[in-house]
């Protein structure tokens, strides 16, 4: 679980960091409009940490990252990809606040599974070392995306075809990645 934590954060922050210059270079937006696309993305994960508090509670903690992935790809991929406007950017922000956003409140279900494994294993370990992967995986986002927003556009449509196309690409297949500690539990490594 800890390499999918490590994967999904490589590319976890690279909207919050991107977005309001994509909204401003791509869509002509103010500066106010572009940064409105962060608060979308924050207020909308105080909602999503909640369900899947909720979520977590209820359901095995592979089937509540596998929520969190599907709405994550789908919002990246469909929303982001195809966004042309801002109106179609803010859905994207408000959709990735509630699916990604929530990532994080399935730690808890992490740290039980851990416990339930190994009665010695501490909560405040486990919780740091969730922390410590998050961290490694944001750390390395940083030049990882500027060596693809530096790279040439794609020739493709919609949001793909500017300058932030493999950079969301990169958001989408690190989120699905992320998401994997679902297949490994079906497949008996879990």
């Amino acid at each position: 679980m800890q390499i999918c934590n490590i994967v999904e954060a490589l590319g976890f922050f690279l909207p919050q960091i991107y977005l309001p210059t994509y909204a401003q270079q791509t869509l002509g937006s103010s500066p106010l409009q572009g940064a409105f696309s962060i608060l979308a993305i924050n207020v909308a994960s105080v909602f999503g940490c909640i369900c899947m508090g909720s979520f977590v509670d209820r359901y095995h903690v592979t089937t509540c990252i596998l929520i969190s992935t599907v709405g994550t790809v789908l919002g990246v991929f469909l929303f982001w990809g195809f966004a042309t406007s801002l109106p179609l950017l803010y859905v994207f922000a408000t959709v990735y606040g509630l699916f990604a956003g929530s990532f994080s409140s399935t730690w808890t279900g992490i740290i039980r599974d851990v416990q339930k494994r190994n009665d010695n294993a501490h909560l405040g370990m486990v919780f740091g070392f969730l922390a410590f992967g998050r961290g490694i995986g944001n750390v390395l986002s940083g030049p990882l995306s500027e060596a693809l927003v530096k790279g040439e556009p794609w020739a493709a449509k919609a949001a793909y075809g500017t300058e932030y196309g493999a950079l969301i690409t990169f958001t989408g297949v690190s989120a699905l990645l992320g998401g994997g500690s679902f297949f490994l539990r079906k497949a008996g490594f879990l």
